[in-house]
């Protein structure tokens, strides 16, 4: 499986509170349409999945809500094409297809929850690597 496009059709973010006493935060990502997209951007393959989805951080109780709405393209062999869309007409997906699609969705949505969560004085919902002072053993 390739990754040919990813785009959002929906960034939103609303913060409600600043009280962050109780913080929970959850993250729901949604796959709403999988389908077959026939197309002349690659050469020799005109059929590539085409997929949308919905990523949601619910800070709770009540302080934001960040939301990505978006597509994903991917070229893949026309046997695995079949069986993902064949399996999604009863809205499931082998684990190893959610696997990598899943990823794909974190990778991008959480590069650009942190700006939002930054620009927003949010909590981030992922540790970042910091640097502290080397404690000596006596």
């Amino acid at each position: 499986m390739k990754l040919i496009g990813f785009n959002f059709s929906k960034i939103s973010i609303n913060k409600e509170s600043d009280n962050f006493k109780g913080l929970k935060i959850n993250t729901n990502i949604n796959i709403q349409e999988i389908k077959e997209i026939k197309t002349n951007i690659l050469k020799g393959k005109e059929e590539i999945l085409g997929i949308k989805f919905n990523y949601l951080l619910n800070y709770e109780p009540n302080i934001a809500i960040i939301e990505f709405e978006g597509n994903i393209l991917i070229e893949t062999d026309v046997e695995s094409m079949k069986d993902i869309i064949r399996k999604w007409g009863t809205k499931k997906i082998s684990e190893d297809f959610k696997i990598v699609l899943f990823n794909i969705i974190l990778r991008k949505c959480n590069i650009k929850s942190l700006q939002l969560e930054d620009e927003m004085n949010l909590p981030l919902h992922i540790n970042l690597p910091s640097v502290q002072k080397e404690k000596k053993e006596e």
